[in-house]
């Protein structure tokens, strides 16, 4: 049975499989990775905090029966992609399952961003997802399966207040999810996107707190705020959007390919 903010194995028939997330250290991506492992999945994790990477794997192998390849990576150059798929490749022969998960990129008024600002993003947020998928899509051709997620943003569906290199990049994002998912689904890959809304995680954090600061607040005071605009009154866990994520990487969600879904407690007020 699921508690919120745990996550337990839904035996979704993937004992086995392989799979890459990237930015898994914390947050969402150590959330998918923990309930990928919970369902038996060996998985490559990476980040660039070498640290906190060595301290998730290690936590994830202590209590899971699985295997762990920790890599140091920045998802922004295209040679470290390139270099976590082939180790992926050597360590485990394979990849069966593809999380691309990156943190977003800054947030603050519309002009303040320079060129080098807008290129950083684009390389972080889109970029670094279409050199993932690259590299892995060939090796799920050759084995007939393969399950592709993109952890995007709400912002990709409806713009937030202050997040216009969000609001602009992540439908990209889509786009890209989209026209793949069309090209491979012959192959039996799915391609799907999650749109996270307000999730309790250090970006969510500091997000809060620029703007506490800003508007000379306290911290708990504009995070009730934030928290009374959504539905459910109250910010998403990212043991709530992993699980999604875990189902859409599973044999049950064969029949799942080019959707967009928001886990948002009813944020978004669009009717797709």
């Amino acid at each position: 049975m699921y508690v919120r903010g745990d996550i337990a194995a839904m035996n979704l028939g993937i004992a086995g499989k392989t799979a890459i997330v990237s930015a898994a250290s914390r947050g969402i991506g150590k959330a998918v990775a923990i309930g990928l492992a919970k369902e038996g999945v060996n998985m490559a994790i990476c980040a660039r905090n070498e640290a906190e990477l060595l301290k998730t794997s290690h936590e994830i192998e202590s209590s899971c029966s699985v295997k762990i390849l920790p890599i140091v990576a920045d998802l922004v150059k295209g040679s470290d992609v390139k270099f976590l798929v082939q180790e992926t490749v050597d360590r485990f022969g394979w990849v069966d399952i593809l999380v691309t998960n990156a943190g977003g990129p800054p947030t603050g008024p519309s002009l303040s961003f320079s060129d080098q600002d807008w290129e950083y993003a684009m390389m972080l947020t889109l970029l670094s997802t279409v050199r993932l998928c690259r590299e892995v899509i060939p090796i799920m051709k050759g084995q007939h399966w393969g399950r592709i997620i993109n952890m995007v943003s709400v912002a990709a569906k409806q713009p937030l207040e202050g997040m216009i290199l969000s609001n602009s990049i992540r439908p990209a994002v889509i786009g890209l999810a989209k026209t793949l998912s069309q090209e491979v689904a012959a192959d039996n890959i799915t391609v799907n996107s999650i749109c996270p809304g307000w999730i309790l995680t250090d970006r969510l954090v500091s997000i809060v707190k620029k703007k506490a600061e800003s508007h000379n607040k306290p911290y708990e005071s504009v995070l009730t705020d934030l928290a009374s605009g959504i539905p459910i009154k109250r910010c998403g866990t990212p043991e709530e959007v992993a699980n999604l994520a875990i189902f859409l990487a599973s044999e049950k969600a064969s029949y799942i390919t080019g959707a967009t879904i928001q886990v948002d407690g009813g944020l978004t007020k669009g009717l797709l």
